[in-house]
């Protein structure tokens, strides 16, 4: 099993909208690098950090779960959509995701902040400078490491 960490907007999708839901499909990805972690490295069953960015206290703010496995974003192809990419086919699709499953919201936000103080995350790429991607893995030891801070 692998870890994970998304980010998400809380204005677009927060941690309690995926638990009303309950499984959704992380659609939107455009970036090559996110896309290739949730084509070629998620499974289902791998646990992720649900993160919201982008806001007054950006930090993790839940558990989700790998629900299945990556097929094509059905996005790319409606060109009513934000996410449309006429330059891919249905024979060959350009993004992919994957649909993810609550598991809990955590008892209070681990915020970006308190994460950069602990020294043993220094290598975690979120914290890494000029990071910028939504979709990341999570070593299994930062993992265990933060489940302590909860």
């Amino acid at each position: 099993m692998k870890h994970w960490l998304m980010k998400s907007e809380p204005e677009a999708f927060s941690i309690d909208d995926l638990k009303r839901k309950r499984i959704e499909a992380w659609d939107g990805v455009r970036n090559y690098q996110a896309r290739n972690f949730m084509r070629d490295g998620m499974r289902p069953g791998d646990k992720v950090f649900f993160y919201h960015s982008n806001c007054a206290e950006p930090g993790i703010v839940g558990i989700a779960e790998v629900a299945g496995d990556a097929y094509p974003d059905p996005s790319q192809f409606d060109s009513k959509s934000k996410y449309f990419d006429p330059k891919s086919s249905r024979e060959e699709p350009r993004w992919m995701l994957v649909d993810v499953k609550f598991v809990k919201k955590l008892k209070r936000t681990i915020t970006l902040d308190e994460l950069k103080g602990h020294e043993a995350l220094e290598d975690m790429a979120l914290l890494r400078k000029g990071n910028r991607l939504s979709v990341m893995p999570v070593a299994a030891g930062d993992w265990r490491y933060i489940l302590t801070l909860e």
